[in-house]
């Protein structure tokens, strides 16, 4: 570590302390050339978690777009929005999961967790985000979709 006073980059640490929330530790250093004390923290660099575009683009992670996407389709259905949360915690645990070696996961991959969540919650709540993540451009798409909806219903 650089003296911040003369520059020498040969030091002793004196002391070590992890700081409360466990996430940096604290050390008091001394120069060993001009005896100056000083501290420096130590921190984990971590790469941020990355989503991958249909397009190709990476944009990192946001939770509040998941979150507002739920609310849309949970909008105006027998749900707690308790539920939102909860549901929100369990994809986003679920995809770190599944990207956990590049940090990196589709935003294909994501709407499908999505969808199997609502799946078991809420069937019309699946429809709606299922019409916005699929693009359904007709009727024929609604109807299809709610068609293997009673087909999943039967074969369980």
């Amino acid at each position: 570590m650089r003296c911040p006073y003369c520059g020498n980059i040969e030091d002793k640490v004196l002391e070590s302390r992890t700081m409360v929330n466990g996430e940096s530790i604290r050390r008091r250093r001394e120069c060993l050339s001009c005896g100056y004390r000083f501290t420096s923290y130590e921190r984990i660099d971590e790469k941020p978690f990355m989503v991958i575009k249909r397009d190709g683009r990476r944009q990192p992670y946001d939770r509040l777009k998941l979150e507002k996407g739920i609310e849309r389709a949970l909008e105006k259905r027998p749900v707690a929005t308790s539920m939102v949360e909860q549901l929100s915690n369990d994809i986003e645990d679920l995809a770190i999961k599944k990207g956990r070696e590049n940090r990196e996961i589709s935003t294909s991959e994501l709407g499908e967790l999505v969808l199997e969540k609502l799946y078991d919650i809420d069937k019309v709540a699946y429809i709606r985000f299922a019409s916005v993540y699929r693009h359904f451009e007709n009727l024929d798409e609604f109807i299809t979709e709610v068609k293997n909806i009673e087909k999943r219903g039967k074969s369980k």
